[in-house]
């Protein structure tokens, strides 16, 4: 797969200089999907984060970006967003931090989130 197909499916790109913020996961809801809370923080500081559910599929849906200034307003953010899903689905469904693994565009696992 070539660099701009796999933008085209890729949530959220880091590019060199960049870091992961933050990565999120709620549990797995039956017929809905996984929803999932992405950040990095930029060379300048500021944090971008994208949302999305993962359906069973694999597919991504209902995918909202937006931007901070800090990492700490990140919070803000993650407060916001298992608020809604706590009064749409429940006290059990909230975003918890999570891990993940990385690879380059031509499939080379990475040791680090730092680029």
């Amino acid at each position: 797969m070539k660099a701009q197909q796999a933008r085209q499916f890729a949530v959220m790109s880091v590019e060199r200089g960049e870091t992961i913020a933050g990565i999120w996961v709620a549990p797995s809801i039956t017929d809905v999907g996984t929803y999932k809370l992405v950040a990095k923080q930029k060379s300048n500081g500021s944090c971008e984060w994208a949302h999305f559910v993962q359906r069973a599929d694999g597919r991504r849906d209902k995918v909202y970006r937006g931007s901070v200034e800090c990492p700490e307003h990140l919070e803000d953010v993650l407060s916001a967003i298992n608020a809604a899903l706590r009064r749409t689905f429940g006290p059990s469904v909230q975003l918890q931090p999570a891990d993940a693994d990385f690879y380059t565009m031509d499939g080379r696992k990475l040791d680090s989130s730092i680029h």
